[in-house]
């Protein structure tokens, strides 16, 4: 491999390098045998495409709007947590090359960066991702800074009433450092000797008794739009749409919570067809290629979001890292509609591609 990588996942092996394992470990890791975060990125092996010929293709149009906000590809950045891990500049250097890209960038309520130096960072869109902590005033707060600072849109995740088993994690005694946001209300410093650091400091946090009628709560403290992450279930997703949120991530949390449930394109169609085009709903999982984030649109997404590919990127060359991989998947996507005959991702159907599912009805 040359100096300069050609796709996306050759920014892992660079990271690997660059990285302690400790580190690596974390950021690449998932939960228990890790059957769903291989699967998150298998299952789209097992999707084609089924292109169309002789269209005029001269001008591609990607862009797109995400809960009203103008993009240059439906394509955001994932809240993943603690980017100092991976560069000591952390989340400010992702927030920049989201600004450079055009793309909007979700901040991960477990960010190394203070939500004030990331958002005065630079002119990137801004969504916040929250996790509810027994302690509601912190998340209430973290929601108000959110949005004094100018943040566009709640991420709530939804699927973490504790944190999954993440073996690696435990073996390597992963050590939280200290969250910048949480200074003066929560101390990160947990004694536990027999494991992560982090997934102690995670039980002693996370409100396990989180559910449905939470989301009222949610919305009598703000007035940013609600879209909830970690729906894998018609349905929940049905659920969502009665309780009134704005969007839908179909997300397992890039296979880091529970294992064994099914990769996130596998589930993607099923919660679109719940939702019935009520709210948006938006894709998590897997992404390594533009061809696949062709895929996500063509079951019914209507945009992605990229999580360890920005912080392989952000490792392994900084703000530069994280751009090239927006970039790459970039013109793949623009290739794939191209060659796929969809100058505009209106044009992008479920018709462009072929699922197993419809292997098995056609042999019925």
């Amino acid at each position: 491999m040359g100096d300069e990588p050609v796709n996306v996942k050759e920014y892992q092996e660079l990271a690997r390098q660059a990285l302690p394992k400790m580190y690596y470990d974390y950021f690449a890791g998932g939960s228990e045998d890790q059957h769903t975060l291989r699967q998150n990125v298998e299952a789209f092996h097992r999707i084609t495409l089924r292109p169309r010929i002789l269209v005029d293709v001269s001008k591609i149009d990607m862009s797109t709007t995400i809960l009203g906000y103008k993009t240059s590809a439906p394509i955001m950045i994932a809240p993943t947590a603690m980017h100092k891990l991976a560069h000591p500049q952390g989340e400010v250097l992702t927030a920049k090359a989201a600004a450079a890209c055009n793309v909007i960038m979700a901040l991960s309520f477990m960010s190394t960066c203070t939500i004030e130096e990331v958002s005065s960072s630079c002119n990137a869109v801004f969504f916040f991702q929250l996790y509810i902590y027994k302690r509601r005033d912190i998340s209430a707060l973290m929601v108000k800074r959110a949005e004094s600072n100018g943040y566009k849109a709640i991420l709530l995740t939804a699927d973490t009433p504790k944190l999954g088993r993440r073996e690696a994690d435990i073996k390597n005694k992963m050590i939280a450092p200290q969250l910048k946001n949480f200074e003066g209300l929560v101390s990160t410093k947990v004694d536990d000797n027999d494991g992560s650091n982090l997934e102690a400091f995670a039980s002693k946090s996370f409100d396990p008794s989180l559910s449905w009628k939470d989301i009222a709560w949610l919305k009598s403290i703000t007035k940013l739009p609600i879209l909830i992450k970690g729906i894998l279930t018609r349905e929940d997703a049905i659920k969502a749409v009665e309780v009134g949120v704005d969007g839908i991530i179909v997300s397992n949390h890039g296979a880091r919570q529970l294992d064994y449930v099914p990769a996130t394109i596998a589930v993607l169609e099923e919660v679109v067809d719940a939702v019935k085009g009520r709210i948006p709903v938006l894709f998590d999982g897997g992404i390594r290629r533009g061809t696949d984030v062709f895929k996500a649109l063509a079951l019914g997404a209507q945009a992605v979001l990229i999580g360890r590919p920005v912080v392989y990127g952000l490792a392994a060359k900084g703000e530069y890292g994280v751009r090239r991989v927006v970039e790459m998947l970039k013109d793949e996507l623009e290739l794939a509609m191209a060659l796929s005959g969809c100058p505009t991702l209106n044009h992008i159907t479920r018709k462009h591609v072929r699922t197993q599912m419809d292997d098995l009805h056609s042999r019925l």
